[in-house]
């Protein structure tokens, strides 16, 4: 999640509550970096975080017993806020505005597809290696232990389930050179296609009541999501007046209501995210315009060096703090248990009071686990671009474990499987000899951001 992005020198319409300077102080660190984005994808980790610490309640009931539920999703207001709340199609545009500036300077510096792959998944699949022989390690520790497999279960399903992001980004990053030729060839045609592939696919997932004919849209929603990225990184939102964001906006929400209410869709928009629908493109467009007009009150707060700061400290552990927040939620939630008066009734007003405290402590310990498996999360010293055969086999290999978590769930086979194939993967990528075939390009691929 640490993909890097320039700025887009775009031209700015008078009006557009967007100007050159505001456009150059977003990114006048030494990197060239567009600073907002960087916040942006901060933002939505950590409201990832929130979410998922409102999801998990475990605590003593009023008769002493350990109740364990979802709290948030028994609110009534839980789907109408999602609305608000569901953001991975904002991160989704901004890696698509990331991706597309990164291709880019690559070319320009001669760089291959292959080496783009390599670089991007090598990104997501050396962070998920730990975190699969962790499963390994806990899965196959608490059966060797006789803890209730059902109890195991249940809390190992909750905590790999974030993993299904790991699916979908290793897939669009992978046909990242693929869309940014069409985008350049037919950027209109290229959406349309994309658009057109998503609702056949719910169509027909919607009439024939097969759910897995939705699993063809982690190609057409996640990758139309994706190309508005490569539009915002074009200047086409920056070049709109802040009336026709506004419009664009309202028209993308107040599409979901027809969608949801006589269409197929359920309101609840984590429901309609595995697999991916057409309301989260909606969602996608809108978050876009948002975050285009209010990208001069971002650039501002970017300017100070606190903002600063904390986005270069979480944004340092993306990955890491994604990928372990709810196994580290599920462990200071047990740990709570221990401690008299630290786990009230999941609900009870005390339990929604106490979430800021285990927010801080959550953040913390993925702090101190950092230290541990961040770096994983780091850029590594690689050898030549492999050959672009054995760069798709090596993606593919990472694709499938979270694949299956997504859908199988995990346990203990996906765990060990899917850490053989991360491990082959990560080897295949990062560690080509220097004497086998792509050596000639080994310099000219490599991404660094």
């Amino acid at each position: 999640m640490s993909d890097g992005g320039v700025t887009p020198t775009t031209a700015t319409r008078g009006g557009s509550g967007i100007s050159r300077a505001a456009a150059s102080t977003s990114s006048i660190d030494l990197s060239k970096r567009d600073l907002t984005l960087d916040l942006a994808r901060v933002f939505c980790v950590l409201l990832v975080v929130v979410i998922h610490l409102l999801m998990v309640g475990i605590g003593f009931g009023p008769d002493g017993a350990i109740e364990v539920s979802r709290p948030l999703e028994a609110q009534w207001w839980f789907a109408p806020v999602t609305w608000i709340g569901q953001i991975m199609p904002l991160f989704f545009v901004v890696g698509g505005f990331a991706s597309l500036t990164a291709w880019r300077s690559l070319t320009r510096r001669g760089g291959t597809a292959a080496g783009y792959v390599r670089s991007r998944v090598l990104r997501l699949a050396q962070p998920a290696l730990p975190l699969f022989l962790f499963y390994v390690v806990v899965i196959g520790g608490a059966r060797m232990l006789g803890v209730d497999p059902e109890l195991v279960r249940l809390a190992v399903v909750g905590a790999a389930s974030p993993l299904w992001f790991l699916a979908a980004y290793t897939l669009c990053q992978a046909l990242v050179p693929l869309m940014a030729s069409w985008h350049a060839r037919a950027p209109r045609a290229t959406l349309l296609v994309l658009l057109a592939g998503a609702v056949t696919v719910d169509a027909l997932r919607y009439s024939t009541g097969i759910d897995e004919i939705g699993l063809a849209n982690l190609f057409f929603v996640w990758l139309l999501v994706q190309q508005l990225g490569f539009w915002y990184a074009d200047g086409w939102f920056a070049a709109r007046r802040w009336w026709a964001l506004m419009l664009i906006a309202v028209a993308a929400y107040a599409a979901l209501v027809p969608l949801t209410q006589w269409g197929p869709y359920s309101d609840d928009m984590l429901t309609n995210l595995n697999p991916p629908t057409l309301p989260l493109v909606a969602l996608a467009l809108a978050q876009a315009c948002i975050l285009c007009l209010l990208r001069p009150a971002l650039a501002r707060l970017m300017n100070t060096h606190a903002a600063r700061a904390v986005v270069f400290l979480v944004g340092s552990r993306l990955m890491t703090i994604y990928l372990w927040h709810l196994p580290v939620i599920l462990l200071v939630s047990g740990l709570a248990l221990l401690v008299p008066g630290a786990s009230p009734a999941p609900a009870s007003p005390a339990w929604w009071w106490s979430r800021p405290l285990m927010f801080a402590i959550v953040l913390a310990a993925v702090f101190g686990l950092s230290f541990v498996v961040g770096r994983w999360e780091a850029p590594r010293e690689v050898g030549p671009v492999p050959p672009t055969p054995v760069v798709a086999v090596a993606t593919v290999l990472a694709f499938i474990p979270p694949f299956a978590v997504m859908e199988f769930f995990m346990d203990l086979p996906i765990a060990i499987l899917g850490s053989v194939l991360l491990a082959a993967a990560v080897l295949l990528l990062g560690r080509w000899g220097a004497s086998g075939p792509g050596s000639a390009h080994s310099r000219s691929g490599t991404v660094s951001s």
